[in-house]
């Protein structure tokens, strides 16, 4: 399979990070949404930061920096296909009927629009997400591997509710050569669009590939993957198991 993605961003220093972030002394980058998780720059470190990372630019200091989260925006990759297909279980392929194999997987997003004073649920956002099935391979695309042009499995959008709010139910996602195990996003609003992936911890997903339907084998891992290497480390889910299978919940802030 063709490496579905590439690189994108720049190294910036930190004096180029405070510059941006219009704080003077320390400053501190937002990992997610509580402040146990913030990671402070260090002062001898370049900081890997993707130019079309969502970033604040109204603080002013590092206490008045709302507890939102600030996540890297990565290559959206060959595999996007614009299907408006609105439904949370996104399992099933439309074509036929029939249901994708695999461990069911609830994800949950949780969208935040970031605001001088703290953040704010962002209501009736379009949240996309599509990624492989087991086997790793994508519906309606052509590739050297597969052809499932017509196919809509494991494709789907959600708007987030009043609470900023968007669920969906899919299958934990397989792997292919070149990529490490990902699920790719899309938040459309408007005119504004943000676009990143997901990732998952290696020995979690060892664990899941060791059954059925999925496969085994010299797979790509996180500290392999280049994608994966421009994320700051912010986009791993927080996977757990619940009564179908597992879950997680992914919580974003952007500058909308």
């Amino acid at each position: 399979m063709d490496n579905d993605d590439k690189q994108v961003g720049k190294f910036l220093n930190r004096r180029d990070v405070l510059k941006i972030l219009g704080v003077g002394g320390a400053a501190t980058l937002l990992a997610a949404c509580a402040p146990e998780v913030m990671e402070t720059l260090s002062p001898s470190e370049p900081t890997i930061i993707p130019a079309t990372q969502t970033i604040l630019q109204e603080a002013t200091s590092v206490t008045n920096i709302p507890v939102c989260v600030v996540k890297p925006e990565l290559t959206e990759g060959p595999y996007f296909v614009d299907e408006m297909l609105n439904r949370s279980d996104i399992r099933q392929d439309t074509s036929d009927g029939s249901i994708v194999q695999g461990t069911q997987f609830d994800l949950t997003f949780n969208v935040t629009q970031i605001n001088g004073d703290g953040c704010i649920p962002l209501a009736s956002a379009q949240v996309d997400i599509w990624h492989c099935d087991a086997a790793g391979v994508y519906s309606d695309a052509v590739d050297r591997s597969f052809n499932t042009v017509g196919k809509t499995f494991l494709r789907g959008y959600q708007m987030t509710d009043a609470n900023g709010v968007a669920k969906f139910i899919t299958i934990y996602p397989g792997w292919y050569p070149g990529r490490a195990v990902h699920i790719h996003f899309k938040i459309r609003l408007g005119n504004y669009e943000f676009t990143s992936q997901l990732f998952f911890d290696d020995t979690f997903s060892d664990n899941v590939f060791s059954q059925a339907p999925y496969i085994t084998g010299n797979r790509t891992l996180n500290s392999q993957d280049g994608i994966f290497g421009n994320s700051g480390n912010l986009l791993t889910l927080q996977v757990n198991p619940n009564a179908t299978g597992y879950k997680a919940t992914f919580d974003i802030g952007l500058q909308v």
